[in-house]
């Protein structure tokens, strides 16, 4: 067979084929030219030539004692399928046929120079024609409410085999599978589905539509019709979703409550409710043109089940509106079944009037018998120090304790910087570690002061309160009586004569010295001799002996001439 010969064979091969029209066997890629010459008497490519065959166009050259064909006559450039002429799609065509260009004129010479006519080749091979398939054979412009078009699935990689990722979509897949007949054929339309062989699919109620390439050029028109639902049914299904708000809003975000299920209305296929058709020749339930539409119509429901309702029988805005509606009246019914509750309170007048008696107050509660502990915190990376949070926690504990005994805050009259020594001092443990530093740093910075006044300061609160603080920071002048009859206490007990300052008695080689408190009590303090650095040490006293020896128990001031009185 000629070139010629084989270009004539392909002319009707990229025709569409109407839904009645027979369909060729997709499994060859060219018809067999012996087979075409006993389907169509008038083929030009019959192996052997027959008088009796031959059409009454056909020239003379084509006389059987010519040792060649003519390749341009009329009957050679005839396609090897039926011509069909364009008609306006009905209810079961959603796709317009397309229209057969016109036959020629059989009493019309042939052109010498059609056998030149240059042909589109194919990209890989150059002796076969390239296929004119157009990109897609849907209709969008014609969707409406009814009716929708969704474009082309692109092909999918090889290792990914899931076609649907939500339960309703997987519901598709599985009545596909379960009431296919042939696993082979599922394999194969699902390998059509990964490589992107399925046109725009549009789907209708009851009715899913597409072309599906195969192994031959031209495209097959397949369908998957799915029963609809009767009113019935859906009065049933609105009154489920609109029982519930959250199944309107899980509509409205196109995901589908796995309850809808189970409302008595069936919605998902089961094994044999799809019911497929395909114009290829294989009879197959389903053909793997079928599936591979069926698979891809999993994905179409994977990302929206309006898609579903609408094969069922109803299109989005359709249930959306009859869902506002019926929940609008439900709302009204409920409104009106509802009593009125009476208005909780107080009217105006009744508050407002001056002649009113109030009831009596409620007994407080018992004050616990002392504050709880708070929780422990966990120490978190560039956090604060958890266990500044624990003493800050207690300290606002013991302060609320104290205002539910007494009915006012101690702390509540501290000034900043005080406050910030009574937190230093409440911190358990002695020396400066780590922990102790920092918080040190930190209230000294807050109150403008050095860490070691502050250290200071924390000893003072420690020796007297908030007393002993006023006694370190706060010299004054005490009365006559108390603070003159100390020193003739301190010469008895045999120690040289303090020398006095406001409220002070230092000793005369400057390391030891008594301050009297406004309380009446005597601080004992020390320092290094010549530096006047005053550290609070000790216990007070009332009696300024009795707070030196409290001062220096183990006798460190006895090579100073001090004797402590006779019990």
């Amino acid at each position: 067979m000629r070139v010629r010969d084989v270009q004539s064979l392909l002319a009707g091969a990229f025709m569409m084929p109407s839904s009645d029209a027979p369909d060729g066997d997709e499994d060859s890629h060219l018809p067999d030219p012996a087979d075409h010459s006993r389907r169509s008497p008038a083929s030009p490519s019959s192996s052997a030539p027959d008088h009796s065959r031959r059409t009454p166009a056909s020239p003379p050259s084509a006389a059987p004692d010519h040792p060649r064909r003519d390749s341009a006559s009329p009957s050679s450039a005839a396609p090897d399928h039926p011509r069909h002429p364009s008609a306006p799609p009905t209810d079961g065509d959603l796709f317009p046929a397309p229209a057969s260009p016109p036959t020629p004129d059989a009493h019309c010479a042939p052109r010498p120079t059609d056998a030149r006519r240059p042909v589109r080749r194919h990209p890989t091979n150059p002796t076969v024609p390239s296929p004119q398939v157009p990109r897609s054979m849907a209709a969008p412009s014609r969707d409406g409410e009814l009716r929708r078009t969704f474009p082309a699935f692109a092909a999918r990689p090889a290792d990914d085999t899931r076609f649907a990722e939500s339960w309703w979509g997987n519901a598709w897949v599985t009545a596909l599978e379960e009431g296919a007949l042939d696993v082979k054929r599922l394999a194969r339309g699902r390998g059509y589905a990964q490589e992107g062989h399925v046109d725009a699919i549009t789907v209708t109620p009851g009715l899913v539509l597409a072309y599906v390439r195969g192994s031959r050029p031209r495209p097959y028109r397949v369908q998957v019709r799915l029963r609809t639902l009767d009113d019935a049914d859906w009065t049933r299904f609105l009154d489920a979703v609109a029982e519930r708000p959250g199944h309107i809003a899980a509509l409205l975000d196109k995901e589908m409550p796995q309850s809808l299920a189970d409302c008595g209305v069936p919605l998902l296929p089961g094994p044999g409710d799809l019911d497929p058709h395909c114009s290829c020749p294989d009879r197959g339930h389903p053909c793997k043109h079928a599936a591979a539409l069926c698979y891809q119509t999993a994905r179409l429901l994977d990302a929206d089940p309006f898609v579903l309702l609408l094969l069922r029988g109803r299109g989005e805005r359709q249930l959306l509106d009859a869902l506002s509606r019926l929940s609008a009246a439900r709302a009204a019914r409920a409104a009106q079944e509802q009593q009125p509750a009476p208005v909780a309170g107080v009217r105006a007048t009744e508050a407002l009037d001056p002649e009113r008696r109030f009831p009596p107050l409620p007994a407080p509660l018992p004050v616990p018998p002392h504050p709880e502990q708070p929780p422990v915190y966990p120490a978190a990376p560039g956090g604060p120090d958890p266990f500044a949070l624990d003493q800050l926690a207690t300290d606002a504990a013991a302060r609320a304790h104290a205002m539910l005994g007494t009915g006012r805050d101690p702390v509540a009259e501290l000034t900043l910087w005080q406050d910030a020594v009574r937190l230093a001092a409440a911190r358990p443990g002695s020396g400066l570690t780590a922990a102790t530093r920092a918080l040190y740093a930190s209230l000294s910075a807050a109150t403008d002061r050095t860490p070691a006044d502050l250290a200071r300061a924390v000893a003072a609160w420690r020796q007297g309160g908030l007393e002993g603080l006023t006694v370190l920071e706060e010299p004054w002048d005490p009365p006559a009586g108390r603070f003159d009859r100390a020193r003739p206490l301190l010469l008895a007990a045999d120690l040289p004569a303090f020398r006095p300052w406001h409220n002070r008695l230092t000793h005369p080689r400057g390391h030891v010295q008594l301050r009297l408190g406004r309380d009446g009590l005597w601080y004992p303090y020390e320092s290094e001799p010549g530096h006047d650095d005053w550290w609070p040490r000790g216990t007070p006293d009332l009696d300024p002996v009795g707070a030196l020896t409290g001062l220096d128990p183990a006798g460190a001031l006895d090579d100073l001439g001090f004797a402590p009185p006779e019990a």
